[in-house]
């Protein structure tokens, strides 16, 4: 089969791979029907993460080709949708509704890799979601995002609490970003401020169900979230960058008391324990539990109540993968569809 390879930072290819086997009886092989990169593709592209001849991607969703002798829930055939973190779905944690943390937790990044046309799912009946049906190709993109950014930003958006009455900052304008503004207009948030400078961008978060826009960062960006709140900062705030800048940011828009969800991946974020003691917020964050959220965001989906594949702004086939992470890269592309 085809797939993406990550020789080193920058240095993107479409090689030649095995295709994938059946391993242990909980597996499943997944023909995907679409993949993408996201926004967190982008830290080894970069030399942030490293990479090694690494097998790229973790969003995927597609027809199951294969199934192991202990798999119950999912057959061949289906049309299924899974989480980029493998999980057993019943450890402990799992039924927690922190499948991110399970016990037997693998992450599809860096091993698995479903930038290519095929993908072995470990533990596949507690990770892989059936959909209700065969589904329309224009569907496919929304159900691909729930892999990964659609869940990312719903986790964003649920862990700050986002609700009626509430009025929500999101802190990002990318993938995530723009998700967490979709959830939370879902999720009932009388407002919802979306951060963006990008005309394009700020034009998306509209649609999902931004109210207002700011364009300010840093401390001018806290400062003008507080003019909107009458002084308050809001009741939720999203952190879907993953900088010291946007943390910091997320800290400061939120009122004492508030909640804020931190689901961008933050590498060298440093804050002073003094800072987030006086910010007197609660904080929840890290690897979204997508799992918990898979049946409900499908069916939104399948319904045609909610459209997140929107978000996808460029689509290339597998083979200009490459071309599709330096888009991304260049702030050409929120986010790159490849299709085979």
């Amino acid at each position: 089969m085809r797939g993406v390879v990550m020789h080193t930072a920058g240095d993107v290819r479409v090689e030649d791979r095995d295709d994938p086997k059946i391993i242990e009886p909980t597996d499943a092989i997944v023909r995907l029907t679409a993949t993408c990169i996201c926004g967190s593709d982008l830290w080894p592209y970069r030399g942030v993460e490293p990479a090694d001849h690494t097998n790229m991607g973790h969003e995927y969703a597609g027809v199951v080709e294969e199934v192991g002798s202990d798999v119950k829930n999912v057959k061949v055939g289906d049309f299924v949708v899974g989480s980029f973190v493998i999980s057993d779905n019943t450890c402990e944690i799992c039924r927690s509704g922190y499948q991110s943390g399970c016990a037997h937790r693998e992450f599809v990044a860096g091993t698995i890799g479903t930038q290519a046309e095929k993908a072995r799912i470990p533990h596949a009946d507690g990770t892989l979601v059936p959909t209700p049906g065969q589904p329309d190709e224009d569907l496919i993109p929304s159900l691909l995002a729930a892999s990964d950014v659609l869940g990312t930003g719903w986790y964003g958006a649920v862990a700050a609490e986002a609700g009626p009455g509430r009025t929500v900052a999101v802190v990002g304008d990318g993938a995530v970003g723009l998700m967490a503004v979709l959830a939370a207009r879902q999720l009932g948030a009388e407002r919802i401020i979306a951060m963006s400078r990008h005309p394009e961008r700020q034009e998306l978060a509209r649609f999902y169900g931004a109210t207002d826009i700011v364009e300010e960062r840093g401390d001018e960006g806290v400062a003008k979230i507080k003019e909107l709140t009458g002084g308050l900062g809001a009741h939720s705030v999203v952190e879907a960058v993953g900088t010291q800048e946007s943390t910091m940011q997320a800290i400061g828009a939120t009122r004492p008391g508030g909640h804020l969800g931190f689901v961008g991946v933050n590498y060298d974020v440093t804050i002073k324990g003094i800072d987030l003691f006086f910010a007197g917020i609660h904080v929840e964050g890290g690897p979204a539990p997508v799992r918990r959220f898979l049946p409900e965001l499908i069916q939104l989906i399948w319904d045609r109540r909610i459209d997140p594949g929107r978000v996808f702004d460029l689509t290339l086939p597998l083979e200009q993968a490459a071309e599709g992470y330096k888009a991304m890269d260049e702030r050409r592309a929120t986010k790159v569809l490849l299709t085979f």
